[in-house]
């Protein structure tokens, strides 16, 4: 018998991955369905961002979101493609965007059991410089969650059983099992143009990673401003993202139901931890649709540093 070509590689697809999940699962094919169908918006969306300037998506759309962001063309064509691809998937009962201001109800007709919190197009503020952007979404039926981050060409899959690293190739095949992140890393990532306005531990967590007292190397310093770009590069080189409470904005600023809440499973089932300062992100109970939390994230080891610098500042009031 000849050789295999080095090309007959048996790539497994995340179509193939969720279709042998589902029989072994012995499922109705639904959550399949949906998930396909959530990649298919994923994948119109990646086309969209790279014909951009091509077919005058750049700019302004002139209105204002629900959380009070503008609102960009590709905000708008990118809420679309997702709301359109799950109403049609016949497998969602509700849907909860970041540009809509109530929840959205599936017609009769074609309502399934699953309800999707999604941000269509995480850190489009980026959009017209060309930096980092990508598509945030959960999924739930009742008490069990589903989570998944797309990071343009990339999918970070997570289905309560370990984090997959997935790239598209035209269709999205596995690249990376298991993934798990550092205990411990030497970045960290937030926002400092907001330091007059943090709190005392987070300046003293700083701090102490600008300024180590044990005479160690301070810790790197990268802030896209895009979480999913964020958020990934704290999942593959460990240490910590944080968007915490501060004086400007008390409650957080970041989503519960779709942003914080999708990255805070991924992170967690690759090892790490998610907080908002005063307890797990999951342990949040969500009151509104639109609900803000703190959310600090990444390595065990530095997110209890940070959590210690929390404590110690409680303690002392």
């Amino acid at each position: 018998m000849a050789d295999r070509s080095p090309f007959e590689t048996d790539m497994l697809t995340l179509t193939r991955y969720v279709m042998e999940k589902g029989r072994q699962a012995k499922g109705t094919g639904e959550l399949t369905q949906l998930l396909n169908s959530m990649l298919t918006a994923i994948k119109a969306i990646s086309s969209a961002v790279r014909k951009a300037g091509l077919a005058h998506l750049y700019g302004i759309a002139g209105t204002v979101n629900v959380t009070g962001d503008e609102v960009k063309k590709l905000d708008v064509l990118s809420n679309a493609l997702v709301i359109n691809m799950l109403q049609s998937s016949y497998s969602t009962c509700v849907l909860v965007s970041e540009e809509n201001k109530e929840a959205i109800i599936t017609a009769k007709e074609r309502r399934g059991k699953y309800v999707v919190c999604f941000d269509p197009l995480d850190g489009s503020s980026n959009i017209d410089c060309l930096a980092s952007i990508g598509t945030i979404f959960a999924i739930y039926r009742k008490v069990s969650a589903w989570a998944g981050l797309s990071h343009l060409l990339h999918v970070a899959l997570c289905c309560g059983q370990g984090v997959q690293w997935r790239m598209a190739l035209g269709e999205f095949v596995l690249v990376e099992k298991d993934v798990k992140i550092k205990k411990k890393g030497k970045i960290f990532s937030l926002n400092e143009g907001y330091a007059k306005y943090f709190d005392a531990a987070t300046t003293e967590y700083v701090q102490k990673k600008k300024f180590p007292e044990d005479g160690s190397a301070p810790y790197g310093a990268r802030y896209v401003g895009s979480m999913v770009a964020d958020v990934h590069r704290t999942l593959v080189y460990g240490g910590i993202f944080l968007y915490p409470a501060n004086q400007k904005s008390p409650k957080g600023k970041l989503r519960l139901l779709y942003e914080c809440n999708p990255v805070a499973y991924i992170i967690e089932q690759a090892g790490g931890l998610a907080t908002t300062g005063t307890q797990p992100v999951l342990d949040v109970k969500p009151e509104s649709i639109h609900q803000r939390v703190p959310l600090i994230l990444g390595s065990p080891d530095d997110v209890q540093e940070y959590l210690a610098c929390v404590q110690k500042n409680q303690a002392g009031r």
